[in-house]
């Protein structure tokens, strides 16, 4: 696994295609080359080759491209045989090039090579999966520009302004024994503020990225009969659950994956929350409240006909904080059934949830309960300049932000230099991390364990 090992591997999907690809990087390329089709391709030229094995015969036959190290993705010399798309073609082809002393890929080991050799940032490699994985427009406009360096630029950005304070309170706790007071200047003050709302600006902005990367979790519970298959069916435009008067109909969980201005929903709807003797219906209750536990987002429904629907807010707030984070998860309440009471669709905030009244069935009001999701997400439709971010980045940036105010704190406080100081290098520490500037071979590992394989 060292990284003078020359790697192969097939960058196009397994399968059947009109057209596949085989990549290999490093230092035995020009090698495998001229064994493989006979000559060294021009530098970035397709040239139209014979794949030959080992005793001359003809594999295959298709486009051949050299990158020349270091003007290549890995920063090595690249190869890219490009031939018929079936899976014993590639397979013959990869078995010739391995019996020329490569070896084959670990998943995410060609991004690997690009950025350890200084040719993308760890920021950069982490959205070209993002780019491949992206499930809406949005998410892959976003993942582009990570991919481009609009993530890292702020990153880099905001580390700059951090290392010029740090020089200046480093001089002043050097000229500590000076009469004129260096921590006091109201200028440094106004430094650690604009600071802060740098950072703040990049969260917002990375949190935006992390829900078109990761999508919301949205749940839809209730009672029996109030309009869950219903309000499931309305919102993906498919004829997903079956939809009955019979209480109970819904005995598992049924998900689907939409989105709404480009915001990635996974929808779960979940059987009737009651009490029944039922076992098989018990057990789908049950993994509703598990599902539930796990939700971004709990729509739950109730009957408009229902005069006592505030009676289950004692229900909602007792689900509130089983999940990971206390506000987990946030809910919607809705009444559903409008149609049946004659009422308009209408959004108001009661005893501090969000109530919407709308007709799954007429499909009225849908459009209040898109908005209400998108705001309860804290999600808005990205302007140019959003990038995608991952929750690891939001825990980085989290922690930068806590050791910049403790800082500031320090600052308008103490006043001790050397504290400051090190609360200012444990945060641009954590903004090193994102980029990679401060990296460990075990966080290298998780991430592009997780690329696909000849990428």
């Amino acid at each position: 696994m060292g990284k003078l090992d020359t790697i192969v591997a097939p960058a196009t999907p397994p399968g059947h295609g009109g057209v596949s690809i085989v990549r290999v990087s490093g230092p035995r390329v020009q090698e495998i080359a001229q064994a493989v089709l006979g000559q060294l391709p021009s530098p970035r030229t397709a040239c139209f080759s014979s794949f030959r094995d080992r005793d001359g015969a003809i594999l295959d036959q298709g486009l051949a491209l050299f990158f020349p190290g270091p003007e290549s993705f890995t920063g090595e010399d690249v190869l890219e045989l490009q031939g018929h798309g079936g899976p014993v073609i590639v397979n013959l082809l990869l078995q010739r090039i391995l019996g020329l002393e490569a070896r084959l890929a670990r998943p995410g080991e060609f991004s690997e090579r690009a950025f350890l050799n200084g040719k993308i940032d760890l920021a950069q490699a982490e959205s070209i999966a993002d780019l491949i994985h992206a499930s809406t427009e949005a998410a892959a406009r976003s993942a582009l520009r990570s991919l481009q360096g609009e993530f890292s630029r702020r990153i880099h950005s905001l580390v700059e302004a951090l290392i010029e304070l740090r020089t200046y309170i480093e001089a002043a706790i050097d000229f500590a024994e000076e009469e004129i007071d260096f921590l006091a200047h109201e200028s440094l003050h106004q430094r650690f503020e604009q600071l802060l709302e740098t950072l703040a600006t990049i969260q917002n902005t990375a949190r935006q990225g992390s829900l078109l990367r990761e999508g919301l979790s949205v749940v839809i519970a209730g009672k029996p009969n109030v309009g869950k298959s219903t309000l499931l069916n309305a919102l993906s435009g498919k004829d997903l659950a079956i939809v009955t008067d019979i209480p109970g109909t819904t005995r598992d969980t049924l998900r689907e994956q939409i989105q709404i201005d480009g915001l990635p929903l996974h929808l779960v709807d979940t059987a009737g929350l009651r009490d029944t003797l039922d076992p098989i219906e018990q057990e789908g209750i049950r993994r509703a409240h598990k599902e539930i536990e796990k939700a971004d987002l709990l729509l739950y429904i109730t009957d408009a006909q229902d005069p006592v629907t505030l009676n289950d807010l004692p229900l909602l707030r007792s689900e509130r904080g089983k999940g990971e984070r206390l506000d987990r998860p946030s809910v919607i309440l809705i009444r559903n059934k409008i149609d049946l009471t004659q009422e308009t669709p209408a959004l108001l905030e009661q005893e501090g949830f969000t109530l919407i009244s709308l007709s799954a069935k007429e499909q009225a009001g849908l459009d209040l309960l898109k908005t209400a999701i998108k705001t309860a997400a804290g999600f808005s439709t990205q302007p140019e300049g959003g990038f995608s971010a991952r929750q690891r980045h939001l825990n980085a940036l989290e922690k930068a932000g806590y050791f910049l105010k403790n800082a500031f704190h320090q600052l308008t406080t103490t006043r001790a230099g050397e504290l400051i100081a090190e609360d200012l290098r444990l945060a641009q520490k954590q903004l090193n991390e994102i980029t990679g500037e401060f990296s460990t071979e075990d966080l290298l590992g998780r991430i592009f364990s997780s690329f696909c394989i000849g990428k």
